[in-house]
């Protein structure tokens, strides 16, 4: 009991400094234009290689982690993260820092989910584990949120190859501090591995990250976005097929016959996929429409972090108290009144209002995430710890893919649809696609011709580019307030309050559609 806070400032920070670097890298991305030639296409990749690894092998890195050990694998992957992210730092050209980026994936999802499911393992009774998984989301919140501030902050004082070297000596730290208080776990009752299950999960996985992350580019309905999900399909198929079949699976499907199970697996996708469609957008509202800075930009986006912070300690709490339904039903009701209220934003609309809608997010997705996720834990066994959390990384990283793609597009479909009538009739061909290759470029040619001395052409283009943003801006978020309302409903309808009864070695599934056990209806 004595060792407890410690293990879990441990395993607390070894998440942290995943969780950093998701954002943290995005302000450097204008200055690795500049000082390694990036193209845009390269600029993508380095942010989402990623993010493609990190999806693509959580399932597998969460499995073996049950197999052979959680914090050695916990130890191993903050070796490999902490590695990859110096060498990243050495890197000369925008191919070789991709390659680092990837390296980096593979290491975060080797961390991640050992983090969680050595808490469910050292934290067993629910009160207790609630709270931990709360301090748990709390520091995943506030870490995606700093990346901005500590990047922006890195790249004025030394340049961008230190947002990468300072990622090696926290894991270093997360490393010692693990290796020393944090006790091992594993399956005891391990099977064989399973190859095949592990990868048709990689594969299945890769390619629809992949084919999420290419989409926007090549369009939704082009074939080869149909083709990547078609092949999706496929590898799912063939997945479920083998799992049934196999006496040894690294997955137990009947985990997603719990509706507690399922549901609050949705509902963490669900949170995750609304907040990063806003954050891809809000940064564009914040640095070009409001004229802030990156550091200024990520310093205005600390509201979200404290409130999501301090809402996911309340809302892991108030789970156990009045039940998981009503606490992510709340969060995901509220985070549906965000998108809403801020689909009314405009060019001048006060930084304080943005800070209070930013309050109500905060605490929607603190409210909706810590719960969720407890409550998905509470239902795996102990021994099954590292896959169950490698599902709930799977769903937020896939909800969050999304989120951008999707958001993303419907954004930039309207803003160029709207950009095309809004521009001067006769405008130069060259200045108008200028103008529609992204708001940024558009004001920026709007600044250049004021400088050569067109004012009026300068006004229209400004005028027209501030207007396709924000139609577009209004519509995403209508998008991600209808998402998160359909999630609101989906916990009241199927979400049970409380859980089920769960064993060391097996868990209790309860299909849908069937009623509750008493304990568990709210």
């Amino acid at each position: 009991m004595k060792r407890k806070p410690l293990i879990l400032v441990s395993l607390l920070l070894a998440a942290f400094v995943i969780n950093l670097d998701t954002t943290i890298v995005n302000v450097a991305l204008p200055t690795l234009v500049r000082q390694l030639h990036a193209s845009n296409s390269q600029l993508q990749w380095v942010v989402d290689a990623f993010n493609l690894l990190f999806a693509a092998s959580v399932l597998a890195a969460g499995s073996l982690s049950d197999r052979f050990g959680r914090k050695g694998m916990l130890l191993a992957g903050l070796s490999v993260f902490g590695a990859a992210s110096f060498v990243g730092g050495l890197t000369d050209s925008p191919g070789q820092l991709i390659a680092a980026r990837a390296v980096m994936g593979v290491g975060a999802a080797m961390v991640f989910p050992s983090t969680l499911s050595l808490i469910t393992n050292v934290f067993t009774q629910r009160r207790e584990r609630a709270l931990a998984i709360g301090f748990w989301g709390a520091i995943t919140g506030v870490a995606i949120a700093l990346g901005p501030i500590v990047g922006g902050w890195l790249l004025e004082a030394s340049g961008w190859r230190s947002i990468f070297f300072a990622m090696t000596p926290i894991a270093a730290i997360a490393g010692v501090l693990v290796a020393g208080y944090v006790p091992t776990s594993r399956d005891p009752h391990a099977p064989r591995t399973d190859r095949a299950g592990f990868a048709l999960s990689t594969a299945m996985i890769g390619v629809l990250v992949y084919t999420i992350i290419e989409a926007p580019n090549h369009g939704w309905g082009s074939a080869r976005t149909l083709a990547g999900l078609a092949l999706t399909a496929v590898l799912a198929g063939a997945f479920v097929a083998w799992e049934r079949r196999t006496d040894r699976p690294m997955l137990d499907l009947s985990l997603f016959g719990n509706p507690r199970f399922t549901t609050a697996s949705v509902s963490v996708g669900i949170s995750f996929f609304a907040l990063s469609g806003f954050i891809f957008l809000v940064t564009q509202y914040f640095q070009f429409l409001k004229g802030y800075g990156p550091l200024s930009t990520g310093v205005r986006l600390l509201p979200v972090a404290t409130f999501v912070a301090v809402s996911s300690i309340l809302g892991a709490r108030l789970a156990v108290r009045v039940g998981t339904k009503m606490v992510v039903a709340s969060g995901l009701f509220l985070m549906a009144v965000f998108y809403v209220w801020v689909a009314t934003a405009a060019t001048a609309t006060s930084y304080g209002t943005i800070a209070a809608q930013m309050v109500v997010l905060g605490t929607g997705m603190g409210l909706t995430s810590a719960p969720a996720t407890e409550a998905i834990m509470g239902v795996v066994p102990k021994a099954k710890a590292g896959v169950g959390s490698a599902v709930n990384d799977a769903t937020r990283l896939l909800g969050g893919t999304l989120g951008v793609a999707v958001i993303g597009s419907v954004y930039a479909s309207l803003y160029a649809s709207h950009l095309t009538s809004a521009l001067p009739k006769g405008l130069p061909a060259g200045i108008a696609r200028t103008a529609h290759e992204s708001v940024g470029a558009a004001l920026t040619l709007s600044s250049s011709l004021f400088r050569a001395g067109h004012p009026a052409l300068a006004e229209a283009v400004h005028n027209a580019a501030s207007s396709a943003f924000f139609n577009g801006f209004h519509a995403a978020n209508y998008v991600a307030a209808g998402v998160a309302a359909v999630g609101a409903v989906m916990a009241l309808a199927l979400l049970p309050a409380q859980p089920p009864v769960v064993t060391d070695d097996a868990v209790e599934t309860q299909p849908f559609g069937s009623p509750a056990p008493a304990a568990a209806r709210s």
